[in-house]
């Protein structure tokens, strides 16, 4: 009886560490993915589709739960907390990371790719740049999708740059504090998620910002009008953990490599889709859609070619192989 009670009890611990080590090998995997924006924006749709994708292709096996607006991890913390592991995945706005490294801000020389296609290319030239920047520190790139243009959003008409002076601007990323300072306004670093409550206080009474930005904060109720400038094309990336990726079997590596080329390509498409019924809604709420007046384009145009070459200076090699790259 003892020895039946002993191959037994043998045989059940064999089971449960049988059992044991399957669940091991497939057991869900749980990602957290800090992205700035709310999930009204384009780019937080995108990556909740994306995640969407990932979890039926894996069916269920890898789980990204996508917490929105900040929630999670601020902005500037982002990156940081990617690198050091806290989190696996995430989404920033790359120009943020600018005074890390200035090729960054590829996407935040004004008036360098005021088109789809010139932007297409500018992405094309910086992403070997930007993959290998971030290999070197222990992460990859997944994506990248860019912002509509941002456009000048005010309180009152502006004709000219006299009419911006001491204008207190919000700003978004170093680039977009340079081209405050350069067009006489007094530019104020606010991000994504504190605008409304920064045009609330006070803080500020006009920004740079693409249409989609202007509607998730809802910012008819401070401005009035929309100059179409096509300032610059922010773009966001997907990015993750090495270390995070590594412990992903091939065929997951591959299902999420796939939702991430979909994402892309799906991301660049909706911009426009998006751009355009932003600008609609907008004139919906009563804001002027305005282009540049001929005095304000040309001054515009100074800045951007002061700019680019401020950045060429920082950016060194990379910015003159990506300058290079596009034809400038």
């Amino acid at each position: 009886m003892n020895a039946r009670r002993t191959f037994l009890a043998a045989a059940i611990g064999a089971a449960v560490t049988l059992a044991g080590g399957t669940g091991a090998v497939h057991a869900q995997v749980k990602w957290d993915m800090p992205t700035p924006y709310p999930d009204t924006n384009f780019h937080t749709k995108n990556i909740r589709q994306f995640a969407d994708d990932v979890a039926k292709g894996t069916g269920g096996k890898l789980q990204i739960t996508v917490h929105p607006a900040g929630s999670l991890i601020k902005m500037p913390e982002i990156k940081r907390a990617v690198q050091t592991g806290q989190v696996p995945i995430a989404e920033v706005l790359m120009s943020v990371l600018s005074n890390e490294a200035a090729v960054f801000a590829f996407e935040s020389v004004p008036f360098l790719a005021t088109t789809s296609d010139k932007q297409r290319k500018l992405w094309g030239a910086a992403k070997p740049h930007i993959e290998k920047r971030l290999d070197g520190q222990g992460m990859m790139l997944l994506y990248s999708v860019a912002w509509p243009p941002s456009a000048i959003h005010t309180k009152k008409e502006v004709n000219s740059l006299a009419d911006m002076k001491g204008v207190k601007l919000r700003a978004y990323n170093p680039a977009t504090m340079r081209f405050g300072e350069l067009a006489g306004a007094v530019p104020v670093l606010v991000p994504a998620p504190e605008v409304t409550q920064a045009f609330s206080t006070g803080i500020i009474d006009a920004q740079i910002n693409s249409p989609a930005g202007a509607v998730d904060t809802q910012t008819w109720d401070f401005t009035k009008f929309l100059y179409d400038a096509q300032v610059i094309s922010p773009q966001n990336m997907v990015f993750v953990n090495k270390a995070a990726w590594a412990k992903l079997d091939a065929a997951t590596q591959k299902v999420v490599m796939d939702a991430a080329a979909a994402a892309e390509k799906r991301g660049w498409e909706q911009r426009e889709v998006e751009n355009k019924q932003n600008l609609d809604t907008l004139a919906s709420r009563g804001v002027k859609i305005l282009p540049p007046s001929p005095k304000l384009s040309a001054e515009f145009q100074d800045i951007g070619k002061k700019m680019a070459a401020e950045w060429a200076q920082r950016a060194g090699a990379e910015g003159d192989a990506i300058l290079k790259a596009v034809g400038n």
